[in-house]
């Protein structure tokens, strides 16, 4: 049974941060992964397509160069780290005591394009904390949901991952 001090945590936001999307970073991001395809780099071809504009390969939002440099950062004491920082603590006080965590994974799903110059504010919360026993003895699955939502409005991808803690 997972404890109250651990449980608590479950619909908690874990912060916000804003995004802009920039031409040059999305062209980088093709180049690094070899996807050649004229839509992430060549204006003239990506404005005469359905799309209109440059678009981003869908694996761009999980990207370093996607996250790395945020136009609005969290609030003290809304940040992703000392969300996990405080869970952490709760978990090690209900006897969660093995001092790593096992990243179990992370699926995307994708809603519609992100374009150059788009403005992305990407949002977490933890939607769920399971305690399973195994072999080496109880462990919780921390899974946390991420919504990636543009200037417009629109939701464009939602990624849900889940890390493991023993």
């Amino acid at each position: 049974m997972l404890p109250e001090e651990v449980s608590k945590f479950i619909g908690q936001a874990s912060g916000t941060s804003i995004f802009e999307v920039e031409k040059e970073v999305i062209r980088r991001f093709a180049d690094a992964v070899g996807d050649t395809n004229p839509l992430y780099w060549d204006k003239e071809y990506a404005k005469k397509s359905r799309y209109g504009s440059i678009i981003a390969p869908p694996g761009f939002i999980s990207s370093p160069w996607f996250s790395g440099r945020p136009i609005k950062r969290p609030k003290r004491g809304e940040t992703t780290s000392e969300v996990r920082k405080q869970l952490r603590g709760a978990l090690s006080k209900a006897g969660y005591t093995n001092p790593g965590t096992i990243d179990a994974g992370i699926e995307y799903e994708f809603f519609c394009p992100v374009r150059a110059g788009d403005t992305i504010t990407a949002s977490s919360i933890i939607k769920e904390i399971i305690e399973r026993e195994g072999k080496t003895g109880k462990m919780a699955f921390i899974t946390t949901e991420t919504t990636y939502i543009n200037q417009n409005g629109d939701l464009v991808a939602k990624a849900r991952g889940t890390l493991i803690q023993r």
